[in-house]
């Protein structure tokens, strides 16, 4: 099967290469569309990261480079391990694309796995990727969806529940709490999306005039602000009425945004960082004390998946907005890395088929 897989920094190929067989407990998904991601794009640029260096396997999956990559991706069940009897071939599905050390607890009432040692994921640490025909996967870590959300669409759900494990962390949010977001790229978009769908007013400050655009566009934001053209600040005080947001969400990991969260955010209200950052930030822990900000951490999902998907099969959330492109795998580097690293303005989701009829379509 053809296979998008990661070398070295700036050396992902193509190639050709066996197709995995399903195990028992494992279900065998052929990839419909996979998404490409920040991660995959770090990877590509700075690499490796999350994937394992050549030479230096992965203590969980026993791999090293070349892995294939793609970790947001939906399929179909294309066969059934033994001792998998609650799906059928056919099921369309999404994955949790986490790979866990066996002792760990993943059950239905654990908030800690996403925090566990060597903690990796599919389709950058091994176990196969979206970014392929197809990928056999833990039972797990697979979620059927309903056949009423296409395929495309479906890919974005793990994107959308990086979102939804952020709002969560911070805490309940109330029917026209206003909450600040900083930075419209996919996964500002999606915690967005998110707010709006659980009655919040979002406010969204983004250089980029065509994120702005998109934001609005998508109905994601209520109010969009330039901070290179707009006193963000003092537009939130007049919306607020000089109280600040009970909410903001960092998602840009660049400095003057963590900044004026501290400022926008009301006394006592809580600030959730969801972007990574590559190196460290400054904080004024004054106006952390003196206005008893609660600030927060947040790292991809743990038990959101359920959530993410009721609420797209409820339709209070629209994914479609934020596809902005559909290429072959063929075509990643140049039709897909590079329009998100060079011309990113103009993308939010790209995603990749291997599959030319659904490209067709």
């Amino acid at each position: 099967m053809k296979a998008a897989r990661f070398y070295d920094r700036n050396d992902i190929r193509i190639e050709d290469i066996p197709a995995p067989k399903v195990a028992p407990g494992e279900v065998l998904v052929k990839v419909a569309w996979c998404g490409i991601c920040g991660t995959d794009l770090h990877e590509y640029l700075d690499g490796p990261i999350f994937c394992p260096q050549h030479g230096h396997p992965h203590p969980i999956s026993g791999e090293d480079s070349p892995v294939t990559m793609g970790h947001e991706f939906s399929g179909v069940v294309k066969e059934l391990g033994e001792g998998v009897t609650d799906l059928e071939v056919g099921d369309h599905v999404v994955v949790e694309p986490y790979i866990i050390d066996d002792a760990v607890d993943v059950g239905p009432d654990s908030k800690t796995y996403h925090l566990s040692k060597n903690m990796n994921f599919i389709g950058l640490a091994g176990r196969g990727g979206g970014l392929s025909e197809v990928v056999s996967v833990k039972r797990r870590w697979v979620h059927k969806i309903s056949k009423n959300i296409p395929l495309d669409e479906a890919a974005l759900i793990e994107p959308l529940t990086v979102g939804v494990h952020a709002v969560e962390r911070a805490g309940e949010i109330h029917e026209g709490d206003y909450a600040l977001v900083t930075g419209a790229g996919p996964i500002g978009l999606l915690t967005s999306a998110v707010l709006k769908a659980k009655g919040a007013k979002v406010i969204i400050s983004e250089l980029s005039p065509l994120r702005r655009q998109k934001a609005l566009d998508s109905g994601v934001a209520d109010y969009t602000f330039s901070p290179a053209e707009t006193d963000v600040l003092a537009e939130i005080q007049k919306l607020t009425n000089d109280r600040g947001v009970d909410i903001a969400f960092e998602c840009t990991s660049v400095q003057p945004a963590l900044d004026l969260i501290l400022d926008a955010i009301k006394p006592t209200g809580k600030v959730v960082v969801v972007s990574i950052w590559g190196k460290p930030a400054s904080l004024d822990v004054q106006k952390l004390v003196l206005k008893e900000i609660d600030l927060r951490g947040t790292i991809a999902y743990v038990n959101n998946h359920p959530e993410s998907i009721a609420l797209v099969e409820s339709g209070k959330l629209d994914l479609k907005p934020f596809i902005t492109g559909k290429i072959a795998l063929e075509d990643l580097i140049d039709k897909g890395f590079d329009t998100l690293i060079n011309h990113n303005e103009t993308a939010v989701k790209i995603l990749v088929t291997t599959d030319p009829e659904l490209l067709a379509q």
